[in-house]
């Protein structure tokens, strides 16, 4: 079976809210807003982020995102007004802090130096 893309999922309960708040986390508008209730951020060529109004299963994702350097990312949400946990350790290198959205889906920024 060949992949194409990758998709993230996050259902929201209040889409505008969402896609203010992923825009205030990664940096930019969504890429695309095929209807209403739907966002996408193409994060890299084969990986998809989508925001999607659903208030019965909002909050119920975990969304992992790799970044180069965590310290980095962690200071460039800081000047947007986003505060992530406290940076931990997983494994023998990898270092990972998480936030969540407003409806409770958790975001992590990996930072992962022998990936």
């Amino acid at each position: 079976m060949d992949i194409a893309r990758v998709l993230m999922v996050a259902p929201v309960g209040d889409i505008e809210a969402a896609v203010a708040w992923y825009q205030r986390l990664l940096g930019r508008p969504a890429d695309t807003r095929p209807m209403p209730s739907l966002a996408d951020w193409h994060l890299t060529t084969g990986g998809w982020l989508q925001v999607f109004q659903d208030a019965e299963r909002s909050g119920s994702s975990l969304l992992n995102l790799e970044v180069p350097d965590l310290d980095d990312a962690l200071a460039q949400l800081a000047e947007r007004g986003l505060a992530a946990g406290p940076v931990q350790t997983g494994g023998e290198r990898t270092r990972f802090a998480a936030l969540k959205d407003p409806d409770g889906n958790r975001v992590a920024l990996l930072e992962n130096p022998v990936a």
